[in-house]
């Protein structure tokens, strides 16, 4: 067991940690936890103490599936005002051939002219690179050339946004390794021909809000956040049926359904409002109030992402928690023909709600396979340990990261 990587995802609904191994060019997973959210609205951090301890307990309880420590993270920071610049750069090659130092640093000068004193470095995705002024190629890796004229799509947040989240990942001891944002990691986590061949877009669900994110071919160029999610859900069936927020998110969860289609007027779901008195629900009338959430918030996510260009969207894949519920499909059909429901893939983790989670790790892996790193997050004596049958957590401090130097190699 060689390299091993963390990831976290701090949204308003739940904290999600996973932890996975690459071994053979395939991720394999060995922990993950999804606590719920405290301190945390909108997809903001707004009261530090309360996110810390979420935070603490969902790193906890992954290091006790892992029995060891977890001292190196990629966090996501809030997808708010969120800016992507097109950057272009030149560099003279070091050597006799391309390295993936060489690339970077192509578009570094780029990188400096685009960043304002009000923003934060997130990450850059590239797009292509020109050799020698001629060939232009996606990965120049390893070929012969003497300049390089890289073009890449930077991505920047206020820095509030960043150092809401740096500042509590490092006050408890664990470094960050890296940060990311939703429209990247969900777009690794479901990258395929499609989404690298069109004008694309992808709708996160999350609990509070929907964050709407736009590529031309695979390259993030625009995100919006519409103020609804899966708690509106809940906030109905709790109006309607006069029961408390606990009860109407269960009956979220296990009892209703997506659409009307299959829902059964016959099938029960019993529970006491909030006078005490017992109450009869039937999975049909319940269906419907989901169903009618589900659609608005769909609409209004299509007509966002319809704004963001005018160009025709080709391929857009809905994801977060809301997508698992079954017969969410149709709720698709109805609204959006060209959309589909995402589809995490990663074995033992298949539920949608850890798609930008899961995404971020295989975007930091990209990314250190840019530079020709050998890279993970667990030192070689939490290696062994987490190898060995009798694993033991182990206690001892961490040392605080400074934040994404790492890149370039600075």
């Amino acid at each position: 067991m060689e390299h091993v990587y963390a990831s976290i995802d701090i949204g308003s609904d739940t904290v999600k940690v996973v932890v996975c191994e690459l071994y053979q060019n395939h991720l394999n997973l060995l922990a993950s936890t999804s606590v719920p959210s405290k301190g945390i609205k909108k997809g903001l951090i707004v009261e530090p103490e309360l996110a810390k301890e979420t935070i603490m307990r969902a790193l906890k309880e992954a290091e006790a599936m892992l029995g060891v420590r977890i001292r190196k993270v990629i966090a996501t920071i809030p997808s708010h005002f969120l800016d992507y610049k097109l950057i272009k750069g030149e560099c003279n090659v070091a050597g006799d051939l391309i390295t993936g130092n060489d690339m970077i640093n192509s578009y570094k000068d780029g990188i400096k002219k685009e960043l304002s004193s009000t923003e934060e470095f997130v990450t850059v995705v590239p797009i292509d690179f020109k050799i020698n002024g001629k060939t232009v190629i996606k990965d120049p890796k390893n070929f012969p050339g003497q300049t390089l004229i890289g073009r890449a799509m930077m991505v920047t947040s206020p820095k509030k946004n960043v150092y809401s989240v740096a500042s509590i990942i490092e006050s408890i001891g664990v470094e960050l390794a890296d940060i990311s944002v939703g429209s990247i990691g969900d777009i690794n986590c479901f990258k395929n021909k499609d989404l690298d061949s069109s004008i694309s877009g992808i709708i996160n669900i999350g609990g509070d809000i929907t964050t709407i994110s736009l590529y031309n071919k695979g390259i993030p160029v625009s995100t919006k956040i519409i103020g609804s999610g899966g708690k509106d859900i809940d906030k109905d069936i709790s109006y309607m049926y006069r029961i408390n927020i606990e009860d109407a998110k269960k009956i979220k969860e296990n009892f209703a359904l997506a659409h009307k289609k299959n829902a059964n007027k016959n099938e029960i779901y019993e529970v006491k409002d909030i006078e005490g008195k017992n109450l009869k629900i039937n999975q049909l009338e319940v269906s419907e109030i989901v169903m009618s959430r589900i659609n608005e918030i769909l609409n209004a996510a299509k007509n966002e992402l319809g704004g963001l260009t005018n160009k025709q969207i080709q391929y857009i894949i809905v994801t977060g928690g809301i997508s698992n519920m079954l017969d969410f499909e149709y709720c698709l059909n109805d609204i959006m023909m060209s959309a589909s429901k995402g589809n995490v893939k990663l074995v033992g983790l298949r539920n949608n709600k850890f798609s930008t989670a899961i995404g971020n790790i295989i975007y930091f892996l990209n990314t250190i396979k840019l530079k020709g790193m050998n890279y993970s997050m667990l030192s070689e004596d939490d290696m062994e340990k987490l190898s060995s049958p009798n694993k033991s957590v182990n206690n001892e401090g961490t040392v605080l990261g400074k934040v994404f130097s790492y890149f370039f190699g600075e």
